[in-house]
């Protein structure tokens, strides 16, 4: 795809060299139509929604609401069912807060032990506070789920990423979903690390809850959504409590607003909410399945070249997706991600968020390659240039 013109970004260079931004996974570059609807936002109409009888809230009102549209239709959604939040962790943080209450001593969570931490510590968190009981669904030394159905008995909650951050595994949604529900147990998709790469649809999936940050899909900072059930989301108790969550108030009692507004107390981040749904536009106009089986291509070709490496250990799961992690022998993957930073190259290395994972592999951390749209292989090609002249300064 060539696309890295809508990026702004890509005019800089660091080091004098142009930048080859291999760090997707973290969060992605922002095409300026994003940039330029933010800044129209704000230089136009500025002002508070749901709460002004006058033109510019009622503008601002209509282009918020609208952005909650395009998201619903985008993963096959009812618009009320889409909550603004500002991000997955925000979303996952709700979840373990609001969902907990209908959990007694003893219950159990089901995580798995390729979680990232935004997904493990809330459930630990309430784990303790209630008396709740974690498990987890275990991998092998690939970073593949090793899925055994008597893990689901009793569960109450079944909490897993649609796609590992740390390894780049594609999990089996589908057989998790089934043996979830099989067990009447909550099922919820971080989906972080899928939203821009993968269709998502929500009725095909069959999830209670997904979450995902609109930064990881060519949006800003600072929004994300919480997608959930009607049936649920209507049973659910508030997190946070405030303005405009509320639909009477007393001195001694409150009661709660229709969804998603129950959800979604005081001013919220109404740039943000405008600068996804013209994300969303971005991607639909390049098409989902086409930015799929492009990044598939690319991920092909990063797994070839990274091969012809010397001393490297790639993790490979059986379904990977655009993300690829990888160690050489003896080099910290500090090192070389500051190494390749001279070269204009942006890596991610360290533990991504995933320290148990780690830990269960018995490593300190992997240098990750994360893919969108605006590369190609050219990008692969420099990258693997320069970890070949990194590996030969250490042997």
């Amino acid at each position: 795809m060539n696309v890295k013109k809508d990026f702004p970004i890509f005019n800089r260079k660091i080091n004098e060299k142009e930048i080859i931004y291999l760090d997707n996974a973290a969060t992605s570059q922002k095409p300026i139509e994003v940039i330029e609807i933010m800044n129209d936002f704000y230089k136009r109409e500025n002002s508070n929604v749901h709460r002004g009888i006058y033109t510019l809230s009622e503008e601002a009102t209509d282009f918020y609401e609208k952005a909650r549209e395009k998201i619903a239709k985008f993963i096959n959604a009812n618009s009320n069912e889409i909550i603004f939040t500002k991000g997955t962790t925000e979303s996952l943080n709700l979840l373990a807060y609001s969902l907990s209450e209908f959990l007694i001593r003893g219950d159990v969570i089901l995580l798995t032990e390729l979680e990232h931490h935004a997904n493990l510590v809330p459930w630990q968190v309430m784990s303790k506070k209630k008396g709740l009981k974690l498990r987890f669904i275990p991998v092998d030394n690939e970073g593949n789920l090793v899925i055994d159905e008597k893990l689901f008995d009793n569960a109450k909650i079944v909490s897993i990423s649609h796609v590992s951050n740390a390894l780049g595994t594609l999990n089996d949604i589908k057989k998790i979903e089934e043996l979830a529900h099989k067990n009447n147990a909550y099922f919820i998709i971080d989906a972080a690390q899928s939203i821009s790469h993968l269709k998502i649809d929500v009725k095909e999936l069959n999830a209670d809850f997904i979450a995902f940050s609109g930064h990881k899909v060519f949006g800003p900072m600072g929004i994300g959504v919480l997608y959930g059930k009607k049936k649920f989301l209507d049973n659910m108790e508030p997190f946070i409590y405030g303005g405009d969550m509320i639909s009477e108030v007393s001195l001694e009692n409150s009661e709660w607003n229709d969804i998603p507004f129950k959800f979604e107390a005081g001013t919220q981040n109404v740039a943000g909410a405008i600068g996804l749904g013209k994300a969303i536009d971005y991607v639909n106009k390049l098409g989902i399945y086409n930015i799929e089986a492009y990044e598939k291509e690319l991920t092909n070709h990063l797994i070839k070249k990274l091969s012809e490496l010397k001393k490297i250990r790639i993790y490979r799961p059986n379904n990977i997706s655009s993300i690829v992690s990888f160690n050489i022998e003896n080099i910290h993957s500090h090192d070389i991600a500051q190494l390749l930073d001279e070269h204009g190259i942006c890596v991610r290395a360290g533990n991504h968020c995933c320290m148990p994972l780690m830990n269960k592999l018995e490593i300190n951390g992997t240098v990750r390659i994360s893919l969108s749209v605006y590369n190609d292989k050219n990008d692969i090609d420099m990258l693997a240039e320069k970890l070949k002249i990194i590996t030969e300064k250490f042997y």
